[in-house]
């Protein structure tokens, strides 16, 4: 980096003046490129890169970036760098400058000198400004002073400019006032100490040459010297060093602020803007109020900023000095942390009329100062409306605290009937689950009763049977005997007639043979039934049954006829149809049926067991055979865990259909949305052996040394007497003895080994005095009757009704929660089409599920539709809102869920039974002591709350294993920790699902809108959107956010390089504004707010 005027030398004669010195322009102009020079070795490139660097003095992160450079781009920064090198040293400058503070010489030569004087400090402004910071920090060195040179030479262009003003407002006009009368009204003033004194004069002359020196003051005011000097000031301070240097200064910073007096209204804003700047700097705020209250003493001031006012009134007509005005009158106000300050810095300007000019410039057509104005009103303190505040703060406060306390009692009362309606509905849902045995038991006993009544039905069936047999048989021996005696009549006849003869053959047998006659034509007929054969006469075909034997025939010894064998019996009719389920009614008997053989109706079936559905059934598990279900488009797989078909039976899946779910819905918008896409270190031990083998024991103690110090610690924090202790162990005084002291006295009940200790001791007759405090404790505990039951009764008596208030509230959310799950009919039809979705999706490739785990649920948020824009499970949610509209509010049906997943089911089980061993303890020690009271009333007021806890305990088991099983679910490998939650995700997920539902709706219907409405309609959801923050809040709730924000303490700057350019450039951009912010008067509202940004950068 480098100058313009590096390029310019100045030749010095003998006394030091410069021959010629061009004329050159405010903006510095390279020199021209030369001819590129080869680059170096690497070495030499890396050695004139560093030192190009250094003399940058760039910030880490810059350097780091020009580190990453390659050489070529290095070498060009180095002959940039080396083009515009410095060539005038700083003491160049300060020789001239000194020239022009000399009191010698012709009035006519300084005029000669006074004309280059602007072109130097231009000059050295740019130099201080560009030049790398080793040239800055020589010209401010102790050898150069090149801060006290510019600090002289501004304080001597402007002293003019000081006395005319004081001799104006005097009415004289002598000029040989203007130093001496300065320095005397300085150094007498009782105001200022030694040291303000020295800031407050910044003029230092020989009193022989003041007059010549006000000439030519006069001739350097007349240029713009003061504003070169001031920019020059500003180059200095914009470095840490030389901004320390110029708030160290004792003069700078008053003649700073002194040159507010120069005629120029361009300087006088370049002095404002500075002074604002150094106000945001830590500390400088107390230094610029130092300043002005010199300036005050200087210029004759009856109160500090009257002149800063009177230029800001008069100066109309330059809108630049104006808005720094009236920034630098904000900065200066309201930058301060003090509340009281702030109010006292805003009344010293109100007092010299700020306000009123305030009202008179709000129709001014400068927005920048319109905004400077706006930006000091909304920082403006209002007292009257802060104290109104504060009144209203305490009123708000004590209504809060009414509000709190009315919200406390709510609360609790929301928390009773929270509590008691739990405690009804596990009543009620006890009650149920007891009723509900009952009519089992009754089911059961009706069950049984109606197959006894079958049985004796069939057995009267059977009976009745027999009679009819017997009576059918009675009647086809009657038959054949009649037919017998009619076919001996018709045998007997034809032996008459000659046409047979009978004979009896060697066997025994009764032969009948035809006589061989012939016969008219008329007996044919007749005649054709009876058969010549050699064999007896055949039985009629008519006979269904065999006949009995035959008598003997008139005139034969014996008569034996062959039968045939009896005729097949009839078909078996079919069965009646089994008779309806068991009812109060008694079925009515079926008919008899004739026959032998007959199959019996079977008993009717047992209630329940029948089929849920028509169709057909796998016969080895009675679940319907489902169909793979085949699909237009290849579906995603949903990653359910199906239940098997053998573990169905008894769930809640037995009862789904999920076929009828399909069949009511159109699952092709389904397809389309779904488818797939192309870790102190130990003690030394060593050390605490040797400490305690140092400690020397005045007593003997029976006891080991850490248990008898643990013990003096015990006894210690019970704070009472041994006899005291062991009486109300005595007598179970439960007041006496806290719960935490008896806990910790059960580790200290005497082992066998003490026991034995303290026997031997006493048997050797030694006085017990002799003993510690904690052993003589040990031998009056330990001889105690029954020690550790008692401190196990006490200790259990005293937990005892924190217990049961522990127990029963989780005894009975698992109840409740239990229950309504078992019994939602609204959740049961949301799993029946979630099943009828997965089985959709995956019949044609698994094949169809009868059922499926409960943390398949949560897997209806993986999967996604093909557009990835929504979830299985928001398009279920969409269907039911749609199909299902009932079930939308499924969740009301399920209670306590979150209650009941907090509960750990296993050690609510093992805290009953340790209240049921604790509680027969109790008993037994009662029954040593039956004359003791405390626990006769424990025992009387606390068995039954005992045992109806037990009972309820029982009653969770058995509800929670019998809900977990009617899921599908295993109770052995399932707590209420992993079963209840499943049901708590899926309700939020499902609530989820519907807003995020309902808010695509929204973007749908906004989205059309937009593309066949006017450009109009679409603009307006923005706009209500961007003015839904601008409503106005309570009044309350705003006054109590203020008056916190106003504890806030604004942000200050911190004295660092670029400080000072950093908050000139800040303030351009945007006006300062509290962060805290503050009431604004009322005087100010009506039609002054402008619409400016509150964001402050700084």
């Amino acid at each position: 980096m480098g100058n313009a005027a590096g390029s310019m030398e100045f030749p010095m004669g003998k006394e030091g003046k410069t021959v010629s010195f061009p004329p050159g322009s405010e903006t510095p102009q390279k020199q021209a490129a030369g001819p590129k020079i080869p680059m170096p070795a690497e070495e030499e490139l890396e050695e004139r890169f560093n030192v190009v660097l250094n003399s940058m003095n760039l910030p880490p992160d810059k350097v780091k970036i020009l580190c990453q450079y390659d050489s070529e781009k290095k070498w060009e920064l180095v002959c940039d760098q080396e083009r515009f090198q410095v060539k005038n040293p700083p003491s160049a400058y300060l020789l001239k400058l000194r020239s022009y503070l000399d009191q010698g010489g012709i009035s006519r030569k300084f005029k000669r000198r006074v004309q280059e004087s602007t072109q130097v400090l231009r000059e050295l402004e740019i130099s201080l400004r560009t030049n790398h910071i080793g040239w800055a920090q020589e010209f401010l060195s102790e050898e150069n002073r090149g801060l006290d040179f510019l600090v002289d030479y501004m304080s001597f262009a402007q002293c003019a400019v000081t006395y005319d003003m004081d001799s104006l407002d005097n009415g004289t006009a002598t000029p040989d006032k203007s130093v001496e009368d300065l320095t005397r009204s300085a150094g007498n003033s009782p105001i200022h100490s030694a040291s303000k004194a020295a800031r407050s004069l910044t003029v230092r002359f020989n009193a022989l040459h003041s007059r010549k020196a006000m000439r030519n003051s006069r001739l350097v005011s007349q240029k713009d010297d003061v504003h070169l000097c001031i920019m020059c000031l500003r180059a200095i301070m914009n470095y840490q060093s030389g901004f320390n240097l110029v708030m160290t200064h004792p003069c700078c910073v008053n003649e700073i602020t002194l040159s507010l007096n120069n005629r120029n209204p361009r300087t006088k804003a370049l002095v404002l803007e500075l002074l604002a700047a150094v106000c945001l700097v830590r500390g400088g705020h107390d230094i610029i109020l130092s300043a002005f209250d010199n300036f005050k003493e200087v210029c004759g001031e009856r109160s500090r900023f009257e002149k800063l006012m009177e230029y800001f009134s008069n100066e109309d007509s330059n809108i630049d000095f104006m808005v720094a005005c009236m920034q630098f009158i904000n900065i200066m106000v309201h930058s301060v942390e003090n509340m009281n300050f702030r109010v006292h810095l805003q009344y010293e300007f109100s007092h010299h009329g700020l306000d009123d000019y305030l009202q008179r410039l709000k129709f001014t057509e400068s927005d920048r100062l319109l905004v400077q104005i706006q930006a000091y009103l909304d920082n403006v303190f209002d007292v009257g409306a802060l104290l109104e505040d504060a009144e209203t703060k305490n009123a708000l406060l004590e209504h809060m605290e009414e509000l709190q306390d009315h919200n406390a009692q709510i609360s609790s009362r929301l928390q009773e009937s929270e509590r008691e309606a739990l405690e009804t509905v596990s009543e009620l849902e006890k009650h149920l689950i007891q009723t509900t045995k009952e009519v089992e038991l009754l089911k059961e006993s009706l069950r049984e009763s109606c197959s006894q009544v079958t049985i004796l039905q069939q057995r009267e069936i059977e009976r009745e049977i027999e009679r009819e047999r017997e009576r059918e048989r009675q009647r086809d021996r009657d038959r054949s005997a009649q037919a017998l005696a009619e076919l001996e009549e018709k045998v007997q006849g034809l032996v008459d007639q000659q046409l047979i003869r009978m004979e009896r053959s060697s066997s025994g047998h009764l032969d009948l043979h035809v006589v061989p006659f012939i016969l008219p034509v008329s007996i044919h007929a007749e005649t054709e039934q009876i058969t010549t054969v050699d064999g007896p006469v055949a039985p009629p075909t008519s006979l269904v049954l065999p006949p009995p034997p035959a008598p003997p025939l008139p005139g034969a010894t014996e008569v034996t006829a062959q039968a045939p064998p009896p005729p097949p019996p009839p078909p078996i009719p079919p069965p009646p149809p089994p008779p309806p389920p068991c009812s109060t009614a008694t079925p009515p008997l079926p008919p008899p049926l004739p026959g032998r053989g007959i199959a019996l109706p079977p008993p009717p079936p047992s209630i329940g067991m029948a089929p849920p559905f028509g169709g057909k059934h796998d016969g080895h598990t009675g679940n319907r055979n489902k169909k793979a279900i085949q699909t237009k488009y290849r579906m995603p797989s949903f990653n359910w865990q199906a239940l098997k078909p053998n573990q169905v039976a008894g769930t809640i899946f037995n009862e789904l259909d999920d076929e009828n779910v399909l069949g009511e819905l159109n699952m092709d918008a389904f397809e389309e949305q779904f488818k797939t896409k192309a870790q102190t270190a130990p003690a030394d031990v060593g050390t605490l052996r040797a400490k305690v083998a140092q400690k020397i024991h005045s007593k003997v103690s029976l006891l080991e040394s850490n248990r008898a110090k643990n013990l003096a610690i015990t006894l210690r924090k019970g704070g009472m007497a041994t006899s005291d202790i062991c009486t109300a162990i005595e007598t179970y005084n439960q007041e006496a003895l806290s719960l935490d002291f008896l806990e910790l006295l059960e580790r200290f009940i005497p082992s066998e080994h003490e026991v034995k200790l303290i026997q031997n001791y006493e048997r050797d007759g030694r006085p017990l005095d002799e003993l510690p405090e904690e052993d003589r404790f040990m031998v009056r505990f330990g001889k105690i009757p029954r020690l550790a039951q008692r401190i196990s009764t006490l200790t259990f008596m005293g937990n005892f009704p924190e217990s049961i208030q522990l127990i029963q509230p989780q005894l009975n959310a698992i109840i409740a929660a239990s229950m309504s799950i078992k019994s939602s009919s609204k959740l049961k039809k949301i799993l029946e089409i979630i099943l009828a979705f997965g089985n959709y999706m995956n019949s044609s490739k698994r094949g169809a599920a009868y059922g499926f785990r409960l943390q398949s649920l949560d897997l209806l948020l993986d999967t996604k539709s093909t557009d990835r824009k929504q979830t299985l499970l928001h398009f279920i949610v969409s269907i039911i809102q749609e199909k299902y509209p009932e079930l939308q509010a499924f969740h009301s049906e399920l209670h306590f869920m979150d209650k009941a997943a907090l509960v750990s089911l296993d050690s609510i089980l093992q805290d009953v039974c340790a209240l049921e061993r604790g509680m027969e303890v109790t008993r037994k020690e009662f029954a040593v002591q039956e004359d003791n009271p405390v626990l006769q009333d424990f025992l009387t007021s606390n068995n039954d709350l005992l045992d109806s806890v037990v009972e309820d305990g029982k009653t969770a088991q058995d509800v929670y294993e019998s809900t977990v099983e009617y899921f599908g679910e295993n109770p052995k490998t399932t707590p209420p920790s992993m079963f209840f939650p499943v049901f708590v995700r899926f309700i939020k997920a499902y609530k989820q699902a519907e807003q995020e539902n309902e808010q695509r709706k929204k973007q749908d219907v906004l989205s059309r809108e937009g593309r066949t409405g006017p450009p109009s309609t679409s603009a307006k959801p923005e706009i209500a959107q961007k003015q839904v923050p601008m409503m106005p809040k309570l009044p309350q709730m705003d006054l109590i956010a203020e008056l916190k924000r106003r504890q806030v303490i604004p942000l200050v700057r911190e004295g660092k390089d670029g400080a000072i350019e950093d908050i000139i450039t800040d303030l351009r951009n945007q006006p300062y504004r509290r962060t805290d912010g503050s009431r604004v008067s009322a005087k100010w509202k009506p039609g002054q707010k402008l619409q400016v940004s509150s964001d402050i950068s700084l």
